[in-house]
């Protein structure tokens, strides 16, 4: 074996680093879309690889990131990831609607950020982003914080309509065979409490035995959006340890 490939979606840095320490092998992710035939971006073309990093663009991709006003970030949060190249698609069929702009510049939907070096970083999806208060919440962070817990197994966080703060952040948890106690949910509370801002900690919590996956292993947040959505509507019950 000579050359491992990722892609889909960024791989935990342990997973990878545990892996060539154990083979000798360097796996090398990338980033990509159906729309950019499809791979935007590779290790293979960073300057210096790490396993946090999508890599550095293709030969004749361009990156650039936008802020929810168009404007270049200048903050830590990132931006939209928009791409342009002759890679790209010229838009949807059947009438072409939804192409790059008359720049060649395509908004891919995900948010991230770029090094000195121009490597990417993935952070989310803009539709995941999570708005409290005016204050943006990227639930990848929240969900980091929490699997740092050695109790917690898996965590999904997802953004809720609240009439006080705009959006709410909610946490579902998945608890270890070890780990499934009765103050699980006192101490996710006071780990998020030390490591994040008051406006990304989650103002609920979930215990759950298992969290809904899709066919090609990702969590499925429409149905933890629509299960809040009918908490609201008193059609679904809070499980014990909410």
């Amino acid at each position: 074996m000579r050359l491992v490939l990722s892609g889909s979606a960024p791989l935990d840095p342990a997973l990878t680093d545990a892996f060539t320490e154990r083979t000798g092998v360097e796996i090398h992710q990338g980033y990509g879309l159906t729309e950019a035939a499809p791979v935007v971006t590779s290790t293979l073309c960073s300057e210096n690889p790490t396993s946090r990093s999508v890599g550095a663009a293709l030969p004749g991709i361009e990156i650039r990131l936008v802020d929810e006003l168009g404007r270049e970030p200048h903050d830590e949060d990132g931006g939209e990831i928009q791409i342009r190249g002759d890679n790209l698609f010229s838009g949807y069929w059947p009438d072409g609607a939804d192409g790059p702009d008359s720049d060649g510049w395509w908004p891919t939907g995900d948010v991230g950020y770029l090094d000195h070096s121009g490597d990417l970083y993935l952070v989310d999806r803009v539709k995941e982003l999570v708005i409290v208060s005016g204050f943006n919440v990227y639930p990848s962070e929240v969900e980091d914080v929490i699997a740092e817990l050695p109790d917690v197994a898996e965590a999904a966080v997802i953004g809720v309509e609240d009439p006080e703060t705009g959006e709410a952040v909610v946490a579902y948890v998945k608890p270890t065979a070890a780990g499934a106690s009765d103050n699980l949910l006192e101490v996710v509370r006071r780990h998020c409490a030390d490591r994040l801002a008051r406006f990304k900690q989650p103002s609920v919590i979930h215990v759950v035995e298992e969290l809904p996956y899709t066919v090609t292993g990702k969590v499925q947040k429409g149905r933890l959006r629509a299960d809040e959505r009918r908490r609201t509507l008193r059609l679904l019950e809070d499980e014990p340890g909410s």
